[in-house]
């Protein structure tokens, strides 16, 4: 008898809490009309490829995306929710 595979959901995370190294993949941004407009215009669209450079606690939070090296503030970081 074959065994069952679990498939574990995978979590829905705010993009601030992703450690330094890691890649993930852009789910949504929950802010407004604006915020959601100028980070798409910058590479946030869904299924986008984020990887976390530098997640120092106070220092800067910096993500690679789309080739491009960008410092995001820590507010907007945790409103890009990625998996």
């Amino acid at each position: 008898m074959i065994g069952k595979i679990v498939m574990e959901p995978t979590q829905i995370r705010p993009l601030s809490t992703v450690a330094t190294g890691d890649t993930v993949r852009l789910v949504r941004v929950e802010a407004g009309r604006g915020l959601n407009s100028r980070l798409a215009a910058m590479g946030f669209v869904p299924e986008a490829a984020i990887r976390v450079v530098s997640n120092g606690h106070p220092g800067p939070f910096i993500i690679i995306i789309k080739d491009v090296k960008m410092v995001l503030g820590r507010g907007v970081a945790q409103k890009v929710l990625v998996r």
